[in-house]
């Protein structure tokens, strides 16, 4: 694996990646709790000071203050750096895999840190908002147009196919047993995922997904926690991953 070659297209998507964690951070937290994203200042959780400039640098800040803040000395939440150390993880990914355009790396690399996006917030808050999905959903045709534009009807069929295909295994499984095991915002994820990968590709992510969903609930039974067919498991995160890892490595590589 190396690094882009092509007048060091990587660069500028790993500089840009702490400040795309940072907002990622502020999105995770205010969305699903319905507090404005972009307009409202960023506050200590502890004191509510209003933080300056210099207490919002990416990593750095939080470094610089050892995890606390300037006015109260509160521990500051270390989701913070961890949200931004993983879009940066998301960029080097993506070079390291050596996207063939730059197009394509910057493509690849929004894709990544949507898909982290919503994966955290399903994870915390067992829900995936139609203002991530939806976007995405039109991004993922919107990049094949430039980067596949002959793929473009496979992917449009892959976004119809996937949200399909969830919605009626859902009404499937809430009529055999009475409650609802899928939600809307799954089903949009892998139309999401359709349009970004192609619909050949559907049945490596379903596959994927499922499998990880079920190896981290046999790992939670391990652990002690009771799981049984009534217990709620977010399967964002997992559908998140298998879209991730079947656009990085291509439908077929679970096969090889």
């Amino acid at each position: 694996m190396t690094l882009l070659n092509t007048e060091d297209a990587w660069l500028p998507t790993v500089l840009a990646a702490p400040i795309i964690g940072s907002f990622l951070g502020v999105l995770i937290r205010r969305l699903p709790v319905g507090e404005r994203v972009v307009l409202a200042r960023s506050r200590c959780d502890s004191c509510q000071h209003a933080l300056a400039p210099r207490e919002l640098v990416p990593l750095w800040s939080y470094l610089a203050q050892r995890g606390r803040c300037r006015r109260c000395g509160a521990a500051i939440a270390p989701f913070h750096f961890a949200i931004e150390l993983a879009a940066i993880a998301v960029a080097l990914w993506v070079a390291l895999l050596g996207a063939d355009t730059p197009v394509r790396l910057w493509a690849d690399c929004l894709l990544g840190w949507t898909l982290l996006g919503l994966a955290w917030i399903d994870w915390q808050h067992m829900r995936l908002p139609d203002v991530l999905t939806l976007p995405l959903l039109l991004a993922g045709l919107f990049a094949t147009a430039l980067i596949e534009p002959g793929e473009l009807t496979s992917h449009a069929l892959g976004a119809a196919l996937g949200w399909a295909g969830l919605r009626a295994l859902a009404a499937t499984y809430r009529g055999l047993r009475g409650f609802s095991g899928i939600g809307a915002g799954d089903a949009k994820l892998l139309a999401a995922g359709g349009a970004w990968l192609g619909w050949e590709a559907l049945p490596t992510v379903l596959l994927l997904a499922a499998l990880s969903g079920l190896s981290f609930a046999i790992v939670l039974r391990l652990r002690g926690r009771t799981i049984g067919w009534t217990s709620r498991i977010a399967f964002g995160p997992w559908l998140a991953l298998a879209i991730w890892l079947t656009r990085l490595y291509g439908a077929d590589w679970l096969a090889a």
